[in-house]
């Protein structure tokens, strides 16, 4: 795609503009929907890193489907939950690529659990790009793995919502691949508010940087919302991201490479044995 030349009149500044990472669309999405926002963080890495002309997105089944749209740069349509799949085989054979999933709850934790869980097994130099927003938000509301205990959901309705004896409990998809050794970096964020943003965005950038350095699997997982899928306001929505998923899915860096490495050569200079 080309992009548009516009001429900045003498005497103004540019304190923002459009990454060259994104096209110049209007989104699909909802009003008050934050894939928006983690598209935009995610392109202004690829820029900030000089990673575009390497880029490969692999897009998802579900609300970001048509995301090979809204990303300026190579892309790949993956079947339902087989993104990391597919991630991992254009990586192998286009090893200087830099190969990314984008992935909703429902495409990632429910039909994809296998592929993420050996992708990160194996080590695959890919990052992962997770939008945790607790329910199915394309197809109507349904509840998913990461719905919480007593959510309503068109498929956990009221009075009760989601019971842990019927349907189990919400998958933490960032503790569980953190204990897996391919995995080199895993951090949580959250899209309710701009010091939450700016915190996600150096997380997709350390996870990138995963990748770039050959150390492994990096994933993000953001908390979103989907504020009509939850029958609310906008900006309730963003509260109920803090008031409600936070406390089930805290925030923060599960795995970090860069981290292990110095507390090993720590260890080592003390004369302290690792594990």
């Amino acid at each position: 795609m080309v992009d548009k030349e516009f001429e900045r009149p003498k005497g103004t500044e540019i304190v923002y503009e459009r990454p060259k990472s994104l096209t110049d669309v209007v989104t699909h999405y909802c009003p008050g929907c934050t894939h928006g926002i983690a598209h935009r963080l995610v392109a202004e890495v690829l820029d900030e890193l000089d990673a575009r002309e390497r880029a490969v997105l692999v897009a998802p089944v579900g609300c970001s489907v048509l995301a090979y749209n809204y990303f300026n740069l190579d892309t790949q349509q993956a079947a339902h939950g087989r993104a990391p799949a597919v991630a991992t085989g254009i990586k192998r054979v286009l090893p200087d690529r830099v190969v990314f999933t984008y992935q909703g709850d429902g495409d990632l934790a429910a039909i994809g659990t296998a592929e993420i869980v050996h992708a990160a097994v194996r080590g695959e130099r890919i990052t992962v790009i997770f939008i945790n927003n607790a329910i199915f938000g394309m197809t109507g509301g349904q509840m998913a793995p990461t719905t919480l205990l007593g959510q309503e959901t068109t498929t956990s309705p009221k009075p009760t919502g989601r019971l842990a004896e019927r349907a189990g409990y919400p998958i933490r998809v960032c503790e569980m691949l953190s204990q897996l050794d391919g995995a080199a970096y895993v951090a949580r964020g959250s899209l309710s508010s701009p010091q939450n943003i700016a915190k996600a965005k150096r997380h997709i950038r350390k996870a990138f940087q995963a990748q770039l350095e050959g150390h492994g699997l990096g994933i993000v997982e953001l908390l979103s919302s989907c504020n009509v899928g939850w029958k609310m306001s906008p900006v309730d929505a963003l509260k109920w991201i803090d008031s409600h998923m936070v406390p089930v899915f805290p925030l923060g860096v599960f795995k970090d490479w860069s981290a292990a490495g110095v507390e090993a050569a720590r260890l080592a200079d003390s004369g302290v044995a690792a594990g």
